[in-house]
């Protein structure tokens, strides 16, 4: 149950906070979003570093190191920009990807065996929620080129976000680093890395004037929420839960994204309401 409610808050904080990036990615560039929200996140969970044994886990810290940019830093960067380019829902609804790759990976790279019921379960959640994607929900029709664009760099994070987490949950298996420590170490590096490439938007981040109190407090309090509990949840599902298994309950984004989206000019239709509750029942069905 506690990987399951962790999934949950996961999912909530994590679409809420998609919703914000959305909205100040008009004023910032999707990396430096990426740089901001990573920079400030490592910082808050900073004293977290002193309860690490650093020399009797370097070889699970250097897996977590390369997590931390796979899965934070090139992932999210173009996660985010599919978010300004095809916006929150249909961006979280490449998600549909999530269960099957992460099962399979699951099943082939460490040994997971799973139940016919998880593979069913976690088909009938991928086929609602492309399913989703497919309807034709926007008011407002952007050019086929960033339509396209969008889709490559949302199907990109999806790929890099299964592999971050295969990555994160042999380590939270195998060793005895705890989800709180895992989350700093993978931010820490997420956001070194980002500062090496990025070091000149990192200080036109700092040297922005046109960013209001206003932009900065939705920045924090989306950190806050989506960045470092969204990524403590998250290694929390990949401590209590198969990747498979976690996976299909942390693809749900885009059924919790309606709720917002009448904000971003989606109409939701009737078959998008079926098909987010076929989703349900497969996640039902993967965990009974």
């Amino acid at each position: 149950m506690i990987g399951f409610f962790a999934a949950i808050s996961a999912v909530l904080f994590w679409t809420f906070s998609c919703s914000i990036w959305r909205k100040e990615s008009e004023n910032l560039l999707p990396r430096q979003i990426n740089i901001y929200k990573n920079v400030l996140a490592s910082i808050l969970f900073l004293p977290v570093v002193l309860t690490i044994s650093w020399l009797s886990n370097m070889s699970s810290i250097f897996v977590l190191i390369i997590s931390g940019i796979v899965g934070i830093s090139i992932g999210d960067t173009l996660y985010i920009n599919a978010l300004k380019i095809i916006g929150t829902r249909k961006t979280l609804s490449f998600e549909a990807l999530t269960p099957i790759i992460a099962t399979t990976l699951g099943t082939w790279s460490i040994d997971e065996i799973y139940p016919q019921k998880v593979w069913v379960g976690s088909l009938i959640v991928s086929f609602s929620l492309l399913m989703i994607v497919r309807q034709n929900t926007f008011q407002k029709e952007e050019p086929r080129e960033r339509n396209v664009l969008g889709i490559l760099c949302a199907f990109g994070s999806v790929l890099c976000a299964v592999l971050a987490a295969l990555l994160s949950r042999v380590i939270l298996i195998g060793s005895t680093l705890t989800p709180l420590q895992t989350t700093e170490i993978r931010l820490l590096s997420a956001s070194i890395f980002l500062f090496l490439i990025f070091k000149k938007d990192f200080f036109d981040i700092l040297n922005n004037r046109e960013l209001t109190k206003k932009n900065h407090s939705n920045l924090i309090l989306s950190t806050l929420l989506g960045t470092n509990f969204g990524i403590l949840f998250q290694q929390i599902v990949f401590k209590f839960l198969p990747i498979g298994i976690g996976w299909t309950l942390l693809s749900l984004s885009p059924v919790f994204a309606l709720f917002i989206s009448k904000r971003e000019g989606e109409e939701i239709n009737r078959l998008t309401i079926f098909y987010s509750f076929l989703s349900f029942i497969g996640v039902a069905i993967t965990l009974i």
